[in-house]
Formats: C-alpha cells, sequence, structure tokens
C-alpha cells in the first residue's frame, strides 16, 4: 500500500494514511513520485495562484491599483484575521461593488478571536469571512473591469472562469476538454486533472521562463512574487502556508487546498510538487511535504527546523499530554516521464 503516514498511540501503529506525490520540473518531466503521480485530482485552493492570473492579466489589478498584498489575498485561504477582511473590502470597494456581490458564501473563521468579536457585537457572519474572500473579489473586480455581468461571475460559462479554465489549460499543460469541472465549496468551478500537472505548473510559477506568452509570464511573475512577499496574506496566524513561505524566505511558493492537496515551487531547483492524501483528512498532510522536502534536500540547511512542528507532530490527549506521533515511512522513487501532450 501507498502508505505516507503512520499515526502512533504509544508504540503501535493505529491508523495509516494513503497518498500520492508528484515532483516535476519546469520541462513537464516527472522526476520523483511515490503512489499514483497521475492520480485524477481536484487541486482545490492550490489552484488560487493560477485563478488569480486573469486579474493581472486583463489589466483589472493596475486599474484598480492593487498592491502585491492584494494580489497574494487573491490566492488566499484565509483566516478571516481583520487584515484580511479590510484588504478584501477594499479591493471590492475599489472596484465599485458591495460586499453583498460576493457570492463566496460564508463560514466560521479559522481566526477565533473575530468570531468571538462579531458574537460579542451580535453581528452576523457575512461573505468576507470566507476564506475565499480574497479570490472572489479578485474575481469580481475583473468582471467589472472586462464590463461583464457582475451577478454570475462564479458560474462557469462566465468569461471569467473561462478565462481561469484557459490559464489551467496552459499553466498545466492539460488539455482543457479532458479537464473535469466541479464546484469548490466556495460556489466556482474547481479543477480535476492529474496530480502531476499540477505539480508542473507550480515548477512553472517558479520557472515562468518557460512560459510561452509574455503577458502571462508577467502575470505570474507578479502573483508569485506577492505571494512570496505577503504570505500572512495567504493564511495568517500559524498556518503552514504562511510559515512555510516565511521559512524560506521568499525561496518557496506553496499553497493548500481542501481534502488534503498541496502544492508548491522552489525557485532554487525549479522543482514543482504536489501531494494528495487519499483519505482527504487534513493531519497528515503537512507532515508529508515536509518529508518530501527532506528527500529531496529542500530546507535542510535550517528552514525545516524552523517547521519543525509541522515534523512528525505529536498526538496529544485531553488533558494535553503526548500520547502518540505522525511518522512518514514512504520514500520517493526517482523516475524520468514526459507530462508533454
Amino acid at each position: 500500500m501507498n502508505v505516507v503516514a503512520n499515526v502512533y498511540r504509544g508504540e503501535q501503529v493505529e491508523s495509516s494514511h494513503l497518498g500520492h506525490i508528484a515532483v516535476v520540473d519546469a520541462s513537464g518531466t516527472l522526476l520523483y513520485a511515490f503512489g499514483d503521480p497521475h492520480r485524477m485530482t481536484y487541486a482545490r485552493s492550490s489552484m488560487k495562484p493560477l485563478q488569480a492570473i486573469p486579474v493581472v492579466e486583463t489589466g483589472a489589478a493596475d486599474h484598480y491599483g492593487f498592491e502585491p498584498a492584494d494580489l497574494s489575498l487573491c490566492c488566499a485561504s484565509h483566516s478571516g484575521e481583520p487584515r484580511h477582511r479590510t484588504r478584501a473590502l477594499s479591493m471590492l470597494e475599489r472596484a465599485g461593488q458591495p460586499e453583498a456581490t460576493l457570492q463566496c458564501g460564508t463560514h466560521v473563521p479559522r481566526h477565533e478571536e473575530s468570531y468571538k468579536e462579531l458574537i460579542r457585537q451580535g453581528k452576523p457572519l457575512t461573505p468576507v469571512f470566507s476564506n475565499c474572500s480574497g479570490k472572489h473579489s479578485g474575481m469580481i473586480a475583473t468582471a467589472t473591469y472586462m464590463g461583464e455581468e457582475v451577478a454570475t461571475y462564479h458560474l462557469p460559462e462566465h468569461p471569467v472562469q473561462q478565462r481561469i479554465l484557459d490559464v489551467v489549460e496552459d499553466i498545466t499543460g492539460y488539455p482543457k476538454e479532458k479537464i473535469n469541472l466541479g464546484t469548490d465549496g466556495c460556489g466556482v468551478p474547481v479543477h480535476q486533472l492529474p496530480l502531476a500537472n499540477f505539480a508542473w505548473a507550480f515548477a512553472k510559477l517558479v520557472r515562468p521562463e518557460v512560459i510561452a506568452k509574455p503577458e502571462r509570464r508577467k502575470a505570474v511573475e507578479r502573483i508569485t512574487e506577492a505571494m512570496t512577499a505577503h504570505p500572512e496574506m495567504v493564511g495568517g496566524e500559524n498556518r503552514y502556508c504562511t510559515d512555510l513561505m516565511n521559512a524560506f524566505a521568499g525561496r518557496i511558493v506553496g499553497k493548500a487546498g481542501a481534502e488534503s492537496v498541496y502544492c508548491l515551487g522552489d525557485r532554487k531547483t525549479g522543482l514543482g510538487i504536489a501531494v494528495k492524501i487519499e483519505d482527504g483528512g487534513p493531519r497528515a498532510i503537512n507532515p508529508v511535504v515536509n518529508e518530501v522536502l527532506r528527500q529531496l534536500g529542500i530546507g535542510t540547511d535550517g528552514p525545516l527546523e524552523v517547521l519543525a512542528q509541522y515534523t512528525n507532530p505529536p498526538i496529544t490527549n485531553m488533558s494535553n499530554s503526548v500520547v502518540g506521533r505522525i511518522e512518514t515511512p514512504f520514500l520517493l522513487t526517482q523516475t524520468s516521464v514526459s507530462l508533454g501532450v
């Protein structure tokens, strides 16, 4: 079995997580793998950096004066902290749109203090608290700038989503007629394709010189620079995405996705990495990503020590006593397979 993580209680394995890993270079060569690197996968929020590309390409970002931190928020699954909500609302205001335009729905934010303050004030949850409100604000700004119907920006047939589909095809190297569309938790289309192609996309994010279209290349450069310069906008306090990019000080761009997906690109080696935990449970993903980096020799000179809390994390009981741990026993297999269509 393709076990990527074992959960120990004492010295006995209580549970195991299966998973799939793909490591790809910017030319589209699968260099390392574990499990099924071609597993058809919805990368969920890991694709937000690609979904943000049209915000720049169309000219909407410049027209509305979006700063790098704004572009970073377009790529975020943020915690709903005040800085996230304030910036999302500012983006909407500059586009001349109210918060009610957001079609992302809402949920209890990860930032507990923000939710507690809302309860104290007797106010309802609103869409800006959604972890996807930054992404949706970018989409709304793009539709507004392009003079398109704003109320339906989230639907698959809308030009906003069609532009994103074209970008996904280009950057992942996977034909759009083969891409399966689903609906993400926030209501916009989500794209299913082989895991290795997501890794290839992130290799291109850190090696944009391989992207043929000059304007797309420039847009990618701006987005990756924004994410690595403002990782606090991508996640928030005590979030792996933010801590990972901070630990690597601009070298790595990374983004988590729901159902236990993680994609990242390493600027130094030019590698793209994509990981999927088969059961969708979140507890194994960060330890597995750290182990992939360790096996590739990425961050072993210090950054992985900074991220030690995410490596083989302890299992605690209700008294906060350590009763077990998570270990990652897999070994990457070296390969050489072209993903070219």
